[in-house]
């Protein structure tokens, strides 16, 4: 059975590899430093068969937007700046990609984000795609791209529900 935890001392971080050396070192050297200072939390999907071992991995911290830099349509009579939940980092060990488990990650991720809105407030989901392919993954759960940076996406939280529903 797999289950998704906080990232912790007992988890073997050194055997990760998602083949992207700057997420690799991430999870390796600083997201339990991140989480002991409260920067962030690093939660890891694992096999309760061999609970050491690091499937897949995201990043949650939470973020400040400037509304303009939302597209109009979602905003309308909102203060200049709006909270919200980064997904800072998702990866997947190499020896587990494509076989769902960014899927289950992501909407691990989203039902996180919704509890977040739910107890502080927060108008959805942000993340920083690395790059074009990253872009066209994160677009096909309905990111849809900041006004003024291709790569900065957004999820509004109603998106969110209506996905979780």
């Amino acid at each position: 059975m797999i289950v998704i935890e906080l990232l912790g001392k007992q988890h073997d971080r050194d055997s990760f590899n998602c083949g992207n050396e700057a997420l690799n070192q991430f999870l390796k050297q600083t997201a339990r430093q991140h989480i002991q200072k409260g920067v962030s939390r690093t939660f890891v999907l694992v096999n309760t068969e061999q609970p050491e071992a690091i499937i897949g991995f995201f990043t949650l911290t939470l973020c400040e937007v400037r509304v303009d830099n939302l597209s109009a349509k979602f905003f309308k009579k909102y203060p200049s700046k709006v909270p919200g939940v980064k997904l800072a980092r998702l990866a997947v060990d190499q020896a587990y990609q494509r076989q769902g488990i960014g899927e289950v990650l992501m909407i691990e991720a989203m039902q996180r984000a919704l509890i977040v809105a739910e107890n502080a407030g927060s108008i959805g989901l942000f993340v920083d795609a690395k790059d074009e392919s990253a872009k066209t993954y994160y677009s096909g759960y309905g990111f849809v791209s900041l006004e003024d940076a291709s790569l900065e996406l957004f999820l509004p939280l109603s998106v969110i529900e209506q996905m979780l529903e």
